[in-house]
């Protein structure tokens, strides 16, 4: 069911205004009243990077009454293939300022707050509990968990977005109903487990792509319009053309883990240890259970020989949980590495002894 409009609506349309918004007043499930909530909203964007660059720039063209923007660091010319809110003009100047400048330059009435500064968990609540909605489009695990446990206790929604080579992830976050970061990955991995872009590589367009469906989720939780991806993660395979949905179910945290609690690590099989263990466990030598967590496509095109198909939803939303033995090894793959580092984190909060394949099948493939 939607869910109420989080803004009210703000004073009366300005004639320039109307003209701008004029393709949204066409809307009937935005329309004036609509527009005017827009103008009237406050949101947070936490990094102007890869994400929050196209999230800025669809918010502005959008109309949203004030933007803030968090960034600590500077634009660097590598930032350019994806941070499409930066230019060349821009290298070594503050991203928030950069951002800014593009923001005002979308619509000079749009009121930008700078926060050029870390996140830190003595500024996190003041800094974030002057808005409606916050984006997360950050890109290191400290950041995020940071930012969404804030939410949680401030009651803000949230609207976050993952991206690494040619996979992505986005969904909506709200603690208030019962939804948040820790449902999907309980805990952080630990610090160099899961590699930067800087040394996995991103797709810069799929950038673009998520960023949209971020700002477009804004939109819709403002206005109150069409039906959030709340409870719901939005599973992207670029190099595939795949887009798959699964749910997100919420679950009971008891006791939240402190900030400085050592995250949990999940250990790594790269691609030739596979074949080596595959070929050992066909001599009797070896035992481990192997699971594939991509769509039924997917693994219909092409699977590695052994490997049992359990879909990453079903991690999300525990049922794997329940047919999966506790007394032996578990390895997971999938494309490339990402999915699968999200379902092994899943068993190894579980209890399960649990590992990734690092470069999932195709890295199998390249060395088989």
């Amino acid at each position: 069911m939607p869910l109420p409009a989080l803004v009210a609506p703000g004073p009366p349309l300005t004639p320039a205004q109307v003209e701008r918004g004029s393709r949204h007043l066409l809307l009937a499930e935005l329309g004036v009243d609509g527009q005017r909530r827009l103008r009237n909203a406050r949101v947070l964007v936490v990094g102007a990077g890869g994400l929050g660059a196209p999230v800025l720039q669809y918010l502005a063209a959008a109309g949203v009454g004030t933007l803030g923007i968090v960034d600590d660091d500077v634009v660097d010319v590598s930032n350019l293939q994806r941070q499409v809110i930066h230019g060349s003009a821009d290298v070594g100047r503050a991203k928030v300022d950069s951002a800014r400048d593009a923001v005002a330059a979308l619509d000079p009435d749009i009121r930008v707050v700078a926060h050029r500064t870390r996140l830190t968990s003595e500024n996190v609540d003041e800094i974030l509990g002057g808005y409606d909605v916050v984006v997360d489009g950050t890109d290191n695990f400290p950041t995020r968990y940071l930012v969404n446990d804030a939410c949680v206790r401030l009651g803000l929604p949230e609207v976050w977005g993952s991206v690494l080579r040619f996979d992505a992830q986005t969904t909506v976050f709200w603690g208030r109903a019962g939804v948040e970061l820790r449902d999907l990955f309980p805990s952080p991995p630990a610090p160099d487990e899961v590699p930067s872009c800087a040394e996995a590589g991103v797709l810069g367009a799929l950038c673009g792509q998520i960023g949209s469906i971020m700002a477009t989720e804004v939109v819709k939780l403002i206005t109150g319009t069409g039906q959030t991806l709340l409870g719901r993660v939005l599973v992207v395979d670029a190099l595939r053309g795949r887009w798959t949905e699964v749910p997100l179910a919420a679950t009971h945290h008891a006791e939240r883990p402190p900030e400085e609690q050592p995250m949990s690590e999940v250990p790594v099989v790269t691609a030739t240890e596979l074949v080596q263990r595959l070929a050992a466990r066909e001599a009797g030598t070896d035992d481990f259970l192997l699971i594939d967590v991509r769509e039924p496509a997917e693994h219909a095109q092409g699977a590695i020989p052994g490997a049992v198909l359990v879909p990453l939803g079903s991690f999300f939303d525990g049922s794997a949980l329940a047919d999966l033995p506790r007394d032996g090894e578990i390895l997971v793959h999938c494309a490339v590495g990402a999915r699968s580092l999200a379902a092994a984190q899943i068993l190894r909060s579980a209890g399960y002894d649990a590992a990734n394949v690092d470069g999932g099948i195709q890295a199998w493939l390249d060395v088989r």
